[in-house]
């Protein structure tokens, strides 16, 4: 493994263009563009192409096109999950996603993030951390899910919201940023 695939598994700073990444993103691409190019039939064919692209895909998972990731591997999503059309998932750090989670189209999870100091941030630097989504979650339609958030099990997310920090299990979050706004 290559030292900014490293830095980068270990949510360290790194640099996005390099080789071996850019061979991952190769497989990517292709990968996704046959997956968004299906036919409404067959279902095991996309469900083929899911494990291929995705780290872990449980049982019923749906994930309707068109879907687009970063490198994919890094993506595990549980049993029974739905997720509706225009998802992003840029997977530079894991993205977890539970078991009977419903996912509204056009939601984001996004684990990059880049420098601050405009010098290193003109020179590619990145770093990304971890999104972990619990069981029986619903994020609604054009949510956005920023680097390192965990949302508990049970919490319904509002459409349009933007969570930039931990939301407990069982609540109702709303807004940008996205606030618990009371107990489910």
């Amino acid at each position: 493994m290559g030292e900014n695939k490293r830095r980068m598994l270990a949510g360290e700073w790194y640099l996005p263009d390099d080789p071996e990444l850019a061979a991952d993103t190769e497989r990517r691409i292709a990968l996704c563009a046959a997956y968004n190019a299906l036919p409404p039939a067959p279902p095991q064919e996309g469900a083929r192409i899911l494990r291929e692209l995705l780290g872990a895909v449980g049982e019923g998972v749906r994930i309707r096109p068109p879907f687009h990731c970063d490198f994919g591997y890094h993506v595990g999503v549980g049993d029974r999950t739905f997720v509706n059309f225009g998802a992003v998932f840029l997977d530079c750090a894991p993205i977890t996603v539970g078991a009977d989670v419903q996912i509204g189209p056009n939601v984001q999870l996004l684990t990059p993030t880049h420098e601050l100091d405009p010098v290193r941030r003109r020179a590619g630097w990145e770093r990304a951390a971890p999104i972990t989504i619990g069981d029986d979650v619903w994020l609604g339609g054009g949510v956005i899910v920023c680097p390192g958030v965990t949302i508990g099990a049970d919490t319904v997310v509002g459409a349009g919201s933007v969570v930039t920090r931990d939301l407990p299990a069982g609540v109702l979050a709303v807004g940008n940023p996205a606030r618990v706004v009371r107990s489910l």
